[in-house]
């Protein structure tokens, strides 16, 4: 297993820290608000507390997002086109940035560094925004190889979906449980695709922010 480490300064010391597969708790299926009262409340919001989210709350949002909900047939909360399950969730966190893998309900990490400001694109002239503050970004990535042989259409147009799936059930969930949300195409896709080094056949369809309401 590769190991990732996230370099610490203090007092002018460097020190390295590994970091570790997070197992996410089980989803709590029985909170929240009705369906119903979700749509009603269910809305974009842009400005965010700092505050970090509970691991309970983490593991409840992406089981929500991609969670297998069918332990039998391994299918999960969010439709896919012929259940090709095409599109992986990254978690940006303050810690590092991780992949969800549905299966064991773990985190799995890919860069032990912070890269959240990477997932916004900020005009110079502009003061931070308080989107930056937000602890989480779920990051929709499409790996088309999965679809398999066929035209480019298609397939973009198959993965979109998908994304929208899991980003429409990650907005009910925060609209249930108080939290804020916004999903985005403002990017910086360049930096995203190296720091993650995502293959050619992989494409980040949208972000997601999530956290407290400022």
């Amino acid at each position: 297993m590769k190991k990732f480490f996230v370099v610490l300064f203090l007092f002018g010391l460097v020190y390295a820290q590994e970091v570790k597969p997070i197992k996410l708790l089980p989803p709590q299926t029985e909170i929240g608000k009705p369906l119903m009262q979700a749509m009603l409340l269910r809305q974009s919001q842009r400005n965010f507390d700092s505050k970090p989210l509970p691991l309970q709350e983490l593991s409840n949002l992406l089981w929500a997002a991609a969670g297998i909900n069918r332990p039998e047939s391994g299918k999960r909360t969010t439709p896919s086109a012929m259940n090709r399950q095409e599109v992986d969730v990254y978690a940006f966190l303050a810690e590092g940035t991780f992949l969800y893998n549905p299966k064991s309900h773990t985190l799995e990490p890919v860069v032990g560094k912070d890269l959240r400001g990477i997932t916004t694109i900020q005009s110079p002239e502009k003061k931070p925004s308080a989107l930056n503050n937000a602890p989480l970004v779920l990051a929709f990535v499409a790996d088309e190889k999965k679809l398999g042989i066929g035209s480019d259409i298609p397939k973009i147009q198959y993965s979109s979906a998908t994304a929208g799936f899991m980003i429409q059930n990650v907005y009910l969930y925060c609209a249930s449980q108080g939290l804020a949300s916004v999903v985005r195409a403002g990017f910086n896709g360049d930096a995203m695709t190296k720091e993650l080094q995502l293959r050619p056949e992989q494409r980040i369809v949208l972000v997601q922010s999530v956290g407290y309401p400022q």
